[in-house]
């Protein structure tokens, strides 16, 4: 018993130790610091969610009056389609990819513009999102000559510079989905692109809740690319989309 008492005292010991003298003197400026540290951490918290707000609202707004119908982007007409990829199963266009893609067709056939300008992923020898988009339209009908490639459109910002950069594009259609239509326009107005934005029809995806999220970050992101506006990865040559679109159908390397 007498043992137990000596330990337990000189644990208490041990522990009275760490709030006397220096220690406290120690403890004081940690728990300041953490205090500091908690304090930065929420101010730049609460900046970031606002320049996150404040970045979606002039995104979303600034695009609005060039959000039109399908019909109304026929009668006003534009020299060219552009079509923004997405996944590609094989040579089967994703459900998403697909209606983009019918969109498209039905604004080239009610005669919104003359061609089309299918922009994305064909970094890899096995995955060719470009290809499969162009082969889709020919077989709707769309002749292969009216339909150009854009194989490094590795992102709506990258897809809308080289548009601008490469194809000198100045009066476009751009088609996708509801949740993405803002962005694109957005950015192409930042690249001088006068810009018709038509959502293809409205369906739930699967995993919507997660683009619309995604989507948030996104148009965060390119609202700053667009201030600064950043060379894309790939550039190349200048392709006018005014020709016959087949000199497009292999990558530049």
């Amino acid at each position: 018993m007498y043992t137990i008492s000596v330990v337990l005292l000189n644990k208490v010991g041990g522990y009275a130790a760490l709030f006397t003298g220096r220690n406290i003197v120690f403890l004081r400026k940690f728990f300041r610091l953490l205090k500091k540290i908690f304090k930065c951490a929420v101010t730049l918290g609460i900046i970031a969610a606002l320049f996150i707000a404040l970045s979606n609202i002039i995104v979303i707004i600034s695009a609005t009056d060039s959000i039109v119908t399908a019909e109304e982007a026929a009668e006003k007409k534009a020299d060219c389609i552009i079509v923004l990829g997405c996944s590609v199963y094989g040579n089967t266009p994703s459900p998403m990819l697909k209606d983009r893609l019918l969109t498209a067709v039905e604004l080239y056939k009610a005669g919104a513009a003359p061609k089309i300008l299918m922009s994305g992923d064909h970094q890899g020898q096995y995955y060719n999102e470009v290809m499969t988009m162009k082969n889709f339209a020919i077989e709707c009908g769309v002749p292969s000559e009216d339909i150009f490639l854009d194989h490094y459109g590795l992102s709506t910002y990258e897809s809308m510079y080289r548009a601008d950069a490469i194809f000198e594009l100045k009066n476009a259609i751009v088609v996708t989905q509801g949740y993405h239509l803002s962005r694109s326009v957005y950015v192409a107005e930042r690249f001088g692109i006068n810009i018709m934005g038509v959502q293809c029809e409205d369906i739930k995806y699967s995993n919507q809740f997660y683009r619309d999220l995604r989507e948030i970050c996104a148009r965060t992101k390119d609202f700053a690319y667009c201030i600064f506006k950043p060379e894309p990865n790939y550039l190349g040559d200048v392709i006018p989309v005014t020709g016959n679109g087949d000199v497009t159908n292999e990558r530049p390397s």
